[in-house]
């Protein structure tokens, strides 16, 4: 017992070194204009855009966590003690609106993954305050500093207390304006073909699509096709604007890459990313299932054998070494798919002028189509089959993978700033 504890405190510690350190260079990288955003506009809009994003990146992770918690309980249990939850959940709860705000909030995730990395990320050739180029390798070009700060900070720290203390975590404004967001988003359209692949995946799986709703009216289902079309349009053209820029070499990606290198590293890193997002999705839904029910399929069986080891541990394990896996995609892939094409010169993607170049040029088309293709069709595909997800073999490799990262401590400092968070916000444990 005693040498869990001192093995425990070794990686706390050292961890929270790592990350003090990732933040420090983080704002040298910011302060000596060595970061996109702080190249083209301010170092001080950079420092402000990065950590807002941070601050924002932690609500809708723990968000998350207490909407989809709360989603059994009777909400008059807690609407007079804690009325600002009572805002988002009396809406969230009722028909298909915790759908509709999932949907949502995995756009924002990916887009503010994508706004972070232009803040925070370093530009080609970037060196800071004399450090040793292989410290620069390590934290700077593999983006090693910017996983650890958005991963610990945004993400995993905010996730352990929104899990233990849902109603306190999101009563407040801020928590209300986050869900409002993240509803307008599914209700534009932008992500809706997710819909129509979620009914092609029902059908092939012989498992109608369910609704919490009455059906819909014929206007209703004008207006859901319509903005199915409109979302479909939308991917396609992000798809040809972002794989021109690929092909001609326009993208922010790391100097020296072969065009056809990016290219192919972008679609693995899409089906990493949606490996790891459908092996979460799998894994719940296995859990629920007792041994016998589990299949006779051999890295199906490998798979559950090893992630329901002992005391459960292997589970919670696997999230944190998915989370640093995931984001350490997503910042790749915000590189390789981001534009960087200088308007005023001819060189604008399909001659378009200078002023959708620039919106070309934010990530914001490889947010879309990371969020359709690398996420949200695979949890698709995961929830309608899980235990043929688990049969590939690849699950079993990046189980082992994820459960490594998360044995060496790296992402340890999370539970130190989540025990920090908690005792400066006053977050009280639910009953």
């Amino acid at each position: 017992m005693g040498g869990t504890s001192t093995c425990t405190l070794i990686k706390n510690v050292y961890s929270t070194i790592l990350l003090i350190f990732s933040v420090t260079i983080v704002m040298g990288l910011i302060f000596t204009r060595q970061t996109k955003l702080s190249i083209d506009v301010h170092p001080a809009l950079a420092f402000f855009v990065l950590w807002g994003l941070i601050l924002w990146l932690g609500m809708v992770e723990g968000g998350q966590a207490s909407l989809v918690g709360l989603a059994p309980i009777n909400p008059a249990l807690y609407k007079d003690s804690h009325p600002t939850t009572y805002i988002s959940t009396k809406v969230c709860h009722v028909g298909d609106n915790l759908d509709r705000y999932l949907m949502g909030r995995q756009f924002m995730v990916i887009f503010i993954a994508f706004c972070i990395n232009m803040s925070g990320a370093p530009v080609g050739g970037a060196e800071l305050w004399g450090l040793p180029q292989f410290i620069i390798d390590i934290f700077l070009v593999t983006g090693f500093a910017m996983i650890l700060l958005t991963c610990m900070i945004g993400q995993l720290a905010t996730q352990v207390n929104a899990s233990h203390c849902m109603l306190d975590y999101i009563n407040t404004y801020f928590a209300v304006f986050t869900f409002y967001t993240a509803m307008a988003i599914e209700f534009s359209g932008l992500m809706h073909v997710s819909y129509f692949i979620q009914k092609v995946v029902g059908w092939l799986a012989g498992k109608p699509i369910k609704s919490n709703e009455p059906p819909k009216s014929a206007v209703q289902l004008a207006f859901f096709w319509f903005r199915v079309l409109l979302s479909a349009a939308v991917l396609g053209f992000s798809l040809a604007v972002t794989l021109e820029g690929l092909f001609t070499g326009n993208t922010t990606m790391w100097d020296g890459v072969p065009n056809a290198v990016a290219l192919i590293l972008f679609f693995v890193l899409m089906s990493v990313v949606g490996l790891l997002e459908g092996m979460q999705i799998a894994f719940f839904a296995v859990a629920r299932l007792k041994k016998s029910e589990r299949g006779n399929a051999p890295f199906a069986m490998k798979t559950c054998e090893l992630l329901f080891r002992g005391d459960g541990h292997n589970l919670p394990g696997f999230m944190i070494g998915r989370q640093l896996c995931v984001v350490s995609c997503f910042f790749i892939i915000a590189r390789v798919t981001s534009l960087n094409v200088e308007p005023g010169f001819g060189n604008n993607i399909f001659g378009v002028s200078d002023g959708a170049q620039n919106f070309f040029n934010t990530g914001l088309l490889g947010a879309v189509i990371t969020t359709i293709l690398g996420s949200i069709t695979w949890q698709l595909v995961a929830s309608a089959f899980p235990l043929a997800f688990l049969s590939n073999p690849l699950v079993y490799v990046f189980l082992r993978i994820c459960l490594f990262l998360e044995a060496t401590g790296i992402a340890s400092g999370a539970w130190v700033l989540a025990a920090l968070h908690k005792r400066i916000a006053g977050f009280q444990r639910d009953e």
